[in-house]
């Protein structure tokens, strides 16, 4: 049955590199970064499948004005199984990030390149790979006459890039019956180049805005006014301080394994040297080991900002941007094991369990209890210019992806 599938997947080589020339030449880039949403993608997308595939095709829309279509797409393709009642997921985005500083790309960023066993484009690794292999895996099913034990369902969601607002946190609030309580999930959306990464927890996410306002005047009369900048600085310090000591538990399935407390995007005040700046405002970015409620976290920042209005005379308001807690899916899990296994016999490799720092969609699905496990073979090569995929791992993890579909006790 291996040597089946690999030969079937190795044959639609040429394939898949048309599907992923298809999608690279759309460009999904989020309002909030300059572009006009998924629509175009979507349906370019919707297309390929009505055409080429058996699939049930249904769109999932999430109003959003902002956009030519006046909804973000997520696109749900299911394969049938023989047990109707419960799913296997495979989960990619349709969105990407702007390509960035043109200068640095060898080559169109929305032209597919083949290169050296590589397809060169933006999107074609984040997350298109990952969208090809769960696509072929699916149809080698269907054409070899392998009926899975579970319905498959492959989600392709918008907005993953900018928080998911659009996408997965949507479904799950407007579409409360699209998953079954059984259902498991991969998504292939991180890992590792050797592909033995098995990523099962991720930190919690925390982006925080702090406003200091204090008084613009004259910098020959700072007495007179209250320096924002000046208070900006100080709390920007006893905030890291403050955090970095508090919450020092480690958990070494992370890396690093510590809660981290970053201070990062920093906004211009006046435009002129010889002004007391009377507003300062700069961000955190907090990835916070499952252990620590947020909420304990943001009641720290507002202990030790109320320290600063006492000192400074100014007043600190924050603003949340983004807030995920988390949770891990078990090393026990039958998805777990399941890919474990398949990776030992198809690929000879020895899977490991891991958190990371970053979040993606199975931050959500873990919210809500589901087993979720994030995994694929990447050359770590996104939000980067010159992005690529190789095209020898969009093959190899189709074949994985097609044998975790027929594993009958995920």
């Amino acid at each position: 049955m291996k040597e089946t599938l690999r030969n079937w997947l190795n044959g639609t080589v040429p394939q898949m590199v048309e599907l992923q020339r298809i999608l690279t030449a759309h460009p999904a880039i989020a309002p909030e970064s300059g572009g006009s949403g998924e629509g175009k993608k979507a349906e370019a997308l919707v297309q390929w499948l009505r055409e080429h595939t058996p699939f049930t095709i249904e769109t999932l829309p999430i109003n959003d004005e902002r956009v030519p279509e006046r909804v973000r797409p997520n696109v749900l393709a299911t394969l049938p199984g023989k047990d109707r009642s419960r799913a296997f997921w495979i989960l990619t985005h349709l969105d990407v990030v702007p390509p960035g500083d043109l200068s640095q790309w060898i080559t169109d960023p929305f032209v597919l390149e083949v290169k050296d066993g590589r397809l060169y484009g933006r999107g074609t690794e984040d997350n298109q790979q990952g969208m090809v292999s769960s696509i072929f895996a699916a149809l080698s099913l269907y054409n070899l006459h392998m009926v899975p034990p579970l319905d498959v369902k492959l989600l392709f969601v918008s907005d993953e890039e900018v928080g998911s607002t659009y996408g997965i946190k949507a479904l799950l609030r407007e579409y409360p019956n699209l998953f079954g309580t059984e259902d498991c999930f991969l998504v292939p959306d991180g890992g590792s180049r050797d592909g033995s990464i098995l990523e099962i927890a991720e930190k919690s996410l925390l982006w925080v805005k702090f406003m200091v306002e204090g008084k613009q005047v004259h910098a020959s009369l700072p007495h007179l006014g209250k320096n924002a900048f000046l208070a900006g600085s100080d709390l920007v310090l006893r905030l890291y301080k403050e955090l970095s000591t508090r919450y020092i538990e480690k958990d070494l399935i992370f890396d690093p394994p510590l809660s981290t407390f970053s201070p990062t995007k920093k906004e211009a005040n006046v435009p002129n040297v010889n002004t007391i700046p009377g507003l300062d405002i700069f961000y955190f970015d907090c990835r916070v080991l499952p252990r620590y409620p947020l909420d304990d976290v943001l009641t720290t920042m507002d202990t030790v900002s109320r320290e600063v209005e006492r000192d400074y005379g100014v007043m600190v308001k924050r603003e949340i941007l983004q807030k995920n807690e988390s949770a891990a899916t078990p090393a026990i899990s039958s998805l777990v094991k399941s890919l474990k296994t398949v990776l030992r016999d198809v690929r000879g490799i020895e899977g490991k369990e891991v958190g990371i720092g970053g979040n993606t969609v199975g931050v959500f699905l873990r919210q809500k209890g589901w087993d979720t496990v994030v995994w694929s073979t990447l050359d770590e090569r996104a939000h980067t210019p010159n992005e690529y995929c190789i095209i020898e791992n969009m093959v190899k993890d189709a074949e994985v992806m097609a044998l975790l579909m027929l594993v009958t006790d995920l």
